[in-house]
């Protein structure tokens, strides 16, 4: 057995008791990416948001027709984001006393820098291009709006449903009534 080491989430979801037996049964020690600090998972989290939740919100999804939409769900972004979506990459960070400046190189989607790197071959490249060029970008949104949508209504049909009465008799219902002067009268604009 090996003596391993492993920075994760250390939130209660990630870490049971579960996973605590195997890590020492395994002799896996958890550790801190950066000791001292409470977000030092920070970056993690950061992409969390920016793919995870943005994309399919902060329900819990633990049923086998949930894990099939965001199965779908992935597939499509992973799409989306390969052949869609630009990115830059740091070339260059220089400090300055105070200042950091940094260099960025000219934005580009995934599958265009794969498609340029020297050493794929051109098979590859053809197959890539063939993808990019059937794509329909605000249909493949459709899509993925349409899939989020249905995932969205199964994890709310899972919410426990509410079957109490509420006692009128201490919360009598409100039945107000408003002058015509109330309703007719126009509010000032800035």
């Amino acid at each position: 057995m090996c003596r391993c080491r492993h920075n994760s989430d250390n939130g209660a979801e990630f870490i049971n008791d579960h996973l605590l037996a195997y890590c020492h049964a395994h002799q896996i020690t958890f550790t801190r990416s950066r000791p001292g600090n409470k977000n030092d998972g920070a970056h993690v989290e950061q992409k969390n948001w920016a793919r995870v939740r943005e994309l399919v919100g902060y329900y819990r999804y633990d049923t086998a027709a949930e894990l099939e939409k965001l199965n779908a769900i992935w597939e499509l972004d992973a799409v989306f984001t390969n052949y869609l979506l630009p990115q830059q990459k740091l070339v260059s960070k220089e400090r300055y006393g105070a200042k950091v400046v940094k260099k960025h190189d000219a934005a580009l989607t995934p599958h265009q820098r794969a498609a340029s790197h020297p050493e794929i071959r051109k098979r590859p490249v053809i197959a890539m291009n063939a993808q990019f060029k059937r794509l329909k970008p605000a249909a493949l949104s459709r899509q993925i709006l349409a899939l989020t949508g249905q995932l969205e209504t199964l994890a709310q049909a899972k919410a426990a449903p509410r079957d109490y009465k509420v006692n009128t008799w201490f919360n009598p219902s409100l039945n107000r009534t408003f002058s015509r002067e109330a309703t007719t009268h126009r509010s000032r604009t800035y």
